[in-house]
């Protein structure tokens, strides 16, 4: 079957051409609401996107909520600015607002075990490609995530490692990773491809804030065989520790039980175990 061809394409659509960010709905409230801001805005400058105003994206996020059939007490919000359509190919059209779409639908809250117990993770076979230019922000195109996550179906498996194609520790498929090796903190540096959170983001000012280093350094796969500890990151979900690391068991020990406090009273009461 053949169709007309069209004028104009939806670039979001056809080349990933934008950022999102998903935000937690608490009690009718974006949580971390400037801190998302924040990585947008720095998106938006990576990609020569324009950045719709801070007043825009806020009357935006006031009628999505309140249009929503969400429960806003627990609720997640999808922000999307994408490049404008344009004529077919690459080139962007010229001075054309970015299309913004806000979309919050209901959230589901981990179970306590996760919290309490700490859950399991798997190394994937998937390596992240090195790109600088988008490593840290949240681009529209998720393709490696997809792939990694359809390595598994083992419903007791909560995430997925990701490395580079160096054999860096990076990040998870859908969160930021910290390790303890002996008395050091350490999170992997994104500096060549991953996803640089907001929680890990808030995390890292809540460590310095209460006089706790942690060192943002590349890490090899292999430190994590040594590590004491380790926990995993998410806007949404605050602080999960991890339990097994694919057949090797881990301790939910002191620190991440500190970390876990320092977000409970930082703004994320549903992590504390």
């Amino acid at each position: 079957m053949s169709t007309a061809p069209q004028n104009t394409i939806d670039r979001a659509r056809a080349y990933g051409d934008g950022l999102f960010e998903t935000i937690a709905i608490r009690r009718g409230r974006p949580r971390f609401w400037h801190a998302h801001l924040e990585r947008l805005q720095t998106g938006c400058e990576r990609l020569g996107l324009p950045c719709p105003s801070v007043s825009e994206l806020e009357r935006a996020l006031a009628a999505a909520l309140q249009n929503s059939t969400a429960d806003t007490e627990f609720a997640t919000c999808r922000l999307v600015v994408a490049a404008a359509d344009s004529k077919r190919g690459y080139r962007r059209a010229d001075g054309t607002p970015a299309k913004v779409e806000l979309t919050v639908y209901p959230a589901t809250q981990l179970p306590r075990d996760c919290y309490a117990k700490g859950v399991a993770v798997r190394s994937c076979n998937l390596r992240l490609a090195t790109q600088p230019a988008l490593a840290g922000i949240k681009s529209l195109n998720r393709l490696e995530q997809v792939l990694a996550r359809a390595e598994w179906q083992d419903p007791d498996v909560f995430e997925g490692l990701l490395c580079d194609t160096d054999g860096r520790l990076i990040c998870g498929t859908m969160s930021n990773v910290f390790v303890a090796l002996g008395s050091a903190l350490i999170t992997p540096a994104i500096t060549r491809c991953g996803v640089a959170g907001v929680m890990r983001a808030e995390i890292l000012r809540m460590l310095d804030s209460a006089g706790i280093q942690c060192t943002v350094r590349d890490v090899d796969f292999g430190e994590l065989a040594r590590a004491s500890e380790c926990f995993l990151t998410n806007s949404q979900f605050g602080v999960v520790p991890v339990r097994r690391i694919d057949a090797a068991d881990r301790a939910v020990g002191p620190l991440s039980r500190q970390v876990q406090a320092l977000a409970g009273a930082g703004g994320v009461p549903e992590c504390l175990p």
